[in-house]
């Protein structure tokens, strides 16, 4: 499959002139659409293998684009996730490994955040020009120092954290708030009409700023972290799989209204569009999303917990219709997005993320710029992975492994054999490099040497309930 792929790159790129194998970024700053759905699993829409839930425009969309398949985040929960999507780190090097509790995610009224001196990929692009918003889930602090509007962004339209985090079970939560820049405007918001309300405001904003680079980040609040996902009156009840299949139906709705706008407006073909999930399906009972054919759930460091379904397209500069079969990261977009707009990374602290531009426009030869990616549970490593291979470590931890576990990812993608025995070799390869990792981010206890503190404040203020 590995060779088949790159064989058809390299043939697209030789037949079309359009996607001449130039590494130079667009003759002008492209804009840039991140939608990043919550919960989503690799096995949940259709181009990557689903049968249960219908995604037309998603699958239009990999069709006249790229695939990516060995695509992962760093966390295979949202806060830390999406604290990697922003600072293009692993997460215990800015600091959101763990909430203030030892919670794997922060809390509302948490005097936890990102913190402000981190560099955000929308200061980044802001620095370079750009038009910059975010409409739908932050999770990186609700507390006024943590919010987007202080992080880089120009506004803000949505909730702050996850949408499960409601008045319950007698917890000390705000009504669940609906912001615009720092003001709440709606509480308790209806979730039902959280997916059609984030992709009309979207809509609204690619019109109002057509005539500049724009980069819009759309984090999605659906599936959601609740066990009933919600939908609007238009796609509830509709699926073959519940509230998790509705709700992942509107959400290909809501990217085909994307597409068609974008179209409408003519910016198609200036504008790179990623669409991706935070983590994977967590585990249900009885099961709502699906992983499938990926080992595990999300929550944890499994593959189906950090690998996810990943979408590129860009008229005229991703080819079409092309699966990339290497190892990418969401760390990587921060310096991708960079260079393509112009923009700078700070050179004054450690960015995990590496430019995967080449790989994104099918450049022939182009290969993974990580010897090694690393997957974080809190502060713990638990498992490595370099070229093919990935090593689950010996740990104490419930379910854990007690000796090192390999596997072969592309010829065993569900982990069904492991190969430790048969290769000490690699084993001890992999092993080895995981001594940088722990020197420079850290594992467990260890405290690497290249970290940065999460921000945080003495006194939290929580979400006023709208007038």
């Amino acid at each position: 499959m590995l060779l088949l792929n790159r064989t058809v790159a390299r043939g697209l790129l030789l037949l079309f002139t359009l996607f001449t194998p130039s590494l130079s970024p667009a003759s002008e700053p492209p804009n840039v659409i991140l939608v990043v759905c919550d919960n989503l699993g690799y096995g949940d829409v259709g181009c990557f293998g689903s049968t249960l839930h219908r995604t037309p425009h998603l699958d239009r969309m990999a069709a006249e684009g790229m695939k990516l398949t060995h695509f992962y985040v760093s966390s295979g929960v949202c806060t830390p996730s999406r604290a990697s999507f922003m600072t293009g780190c692993y997460p215990p090097r800015v600091g959101l490994h763990v909430s203030d509790l030892g919670h794997k995610v922060l809390q509302p009224v948490s005097p936890k955040g990102l913190n402000p001196d981190e560099i955000t990929i929308a200061e980044v692009l802001k620095q370079a020009g750009y038009a910059t918003t975010i409409i739908g889930k932050w999770h990186l602090g609700d507390q006024p120092e943590f919010l987007p509007t202080r992080q880089g962004f120009d506004s803000y339209f949505g909730i702050p954290y996850s949408d499960d985090m409601t008045q319950r079970d007698g917890k000390p939560w705000p009504p669940l708030p609906l912001m615009r820049n720092e003001e709440v405007v709606d509480a308790p918001v209806d979730r039902n009409l959280l997916t059609k309300r984030y992709t009309e405001e979207a809509i609204r904003y690619m019109e109002q700023h057509r005539d500049e680079p724009f980069f819009l980040y759309l984090p999605q609040a659906m599936p959601g972290s609740t066990r009933a996902p919600y939908a609007s009156d238009d796609f509830r009840g509709k699926s073959q799989n519940g509230p998790w299949g509705d709700s992942v139906e509107e959400l290909d709705w809501s990217m085909g209204e994307i597409l068609k706008a974008l179209k409408r407006l003519d910016l198609e073909e200036n504008t790179l569009v990623i669409w991706t999930s935070d983590n994977g399906a967590p585990r249900r009972n009885p099961p709502q999303g699906s992983n499938r054919p990926l080992k595990g759930w999300g929550y944890d460091t499994s593959e189906g917990a950090m690998r996810v379904p990943c979408i590129v397209r860009w008229p005229g500069r991703v080819p079409e219709g092309v699966v990339c079969d290497e190892l990418c990261t969401s760390m990587d977009l921060y310096p991708t997005f960079a260079r393509l707009a112009g923009g700078t990374v700070p050179d004054d602290r450690v960015i995990d993320g590496r430019d995967i531009w080449p790989l994104l426009i099918g450049y022939p030869e182009a290969t993974t710029p990580h010897e090694a990616f690393y997957y974080y549970d809190r502060a713990d490593l638990r498992a490595v992975r370099s070229g093919p291979w990935k090593l689950y470590l010996p740990t104490d931890a419930p379910r854990g492994p007690k000796a090192p576990e390999l596997y072969d990812l592309v010829t065993d993608i569900a982990e069904e054999k492991n190969v430790a025995d048969d290769h000490p070799d690699v084993v001890a390869k992999l092993l080895a490099l995981c001594e940088p990792a722990r020197e420079s981010i850290g594992d467990g206890e260890l405290t690497g040497k290249e970290v940065r503190p999460a921000g945080w404040v003495e006194n939290v203020t929580p979400r006023a309930k709208a007038d």
